[in-house]
């Protein structure tokens, strides 16, 4: 009796190990934006309260996402936001190499700058190129250095590098204009304080954002997008990139994915499958973004609500 009690137990305790080494984890970078922080939570929610999964958030610019994918070591394997052709710097380098994939089904985003509504009906503003007019950018020198303030992005964000190349060649530093590099919840703020104290300023947005449901801005006009007109070098690819690169029109529209390190395809596949069948809209990453930025919500608990509000589609990733 002893024995097979034994036996018994035995089994059970193997039966448990299993079960436990079975359960995949995956880890998950989050470069920093409010959209990717959003929908790097709603991965991570999936895999962990959906699949029985394990997964661990880790923050990171673009360099150190793609580099800690290209390794393979589980040190970050998934990026949550790819925007092309933003990162194409990063993506033509690994995706062929065979140790990045992309998912395939992208949605759609938009890229330009903007201004409040008001500041925009104050000064007449439409078109990129109004920045430049003096008063304009008298209106924009909130420190009193003589420059107007522009926020590009953030550091690390490779849309950054591509904004200070378009306004040096919109000739806009010529006119006055000084670019920002920040943090986004720096710029956030500004932006509200810039209403609030009825200054100007100037910053760049796109679709899908917070920004939408926080403040009434608007895109301003650019010429419209022109591949002849539109060479951008990133940093990675050569150290002399803002000297080689012209860009001097708008940005196309962008295709916004997921993209994994292939590695996690050996100790991990069904977060691969989820992976490969995850799509969602641009309105529903607006959504979230805004939950989080402007009503300061913890964005797994937002990841979470959208979840349960739209649970068929989170079943049709999962194949159920």
């Amino acid at each position: 009796m002893k024995l097979v009690k034994s036996t018994l137990i035995a089994g059970l305790i193997t039966l448990l190990v299993s079960f436990s080494s079975y359960a995949e984890k995956v880890a998950i970078g989050d470069p920093g934006w409010t959209g990717a922080t959003a929908i790097a939570n709603l991965l991570s929610a999936v895999v962990t309260d959906k699949m029985g999964g394990e997964a661990d958030l880790v923050p990171g610019n673009n360099t150190a996402i793609y580099q800690a994918m290209d390794r393979g070591k589980g040190e970050i394997e998934v990026h949550p936001d790819i925007w092309l052709p933003n990162q194409e710097a990063y993506t033509n380098e690994y995706v062929p190499k065979g140790t990045v994939k992309l998912s395939s089904n992208p949605y759609e985003g938009n890229q330009g700058y903007c201004v409040s509504q008001d500041f925009a009906k104050k000064m007449n503003i439409t078109s990129i190129f109004d920045l430049g007019r003096p008063e304009v950018v008298k209106e924009m020198d909130s420190d009193g250095n003589g420059k107007g303030e522009f926020w590009i992005g953030a550091d690390g964000w490779a849309s950054a590098n591509v904004n200070q190349v378009k306004l040096r060649d919109y000739k806009l530093y010529d006119a006055g204009v000084e670019p920002i590099r920040a943090a986004e919840a720096v710029k956030n703020a500004r932006v509200l304080d810039s209403i609030k104290k009825g200054e100007g300023y100037a910053f760049y947005c796109y679709k899908p954002h917070a920004i939408w449901g926080m403040a009434d801005v608007v895109m301003l006009d650019e010429p419209t997008y022109d591949p002849e007109k539109y060479k951008m070098i990133q940093p990675k690819a050569d150290p002399d990139w803002y000297n080689k690169s012209y860009v001097a029109s708008k940005d196309a529209l962008k295709n916004i994915q997921i993209g994994w390190a292939t590695s996690l395809e050996a100790h991990a596949p069904a977060i691969v499958e989820f992976f490969n069948n995850f799509q969602i809209t641009a309105d529903d990453v607006s959504w979230m973004a805004f939950e989080v930025s402007v009503n300061e919500r913890d964005p797994a608990e937002v990841a979470r609500e959208w979840m349960a509000n739209n649970a068929e589609t989170v079943d049709g990733w999962l194949g159920l």
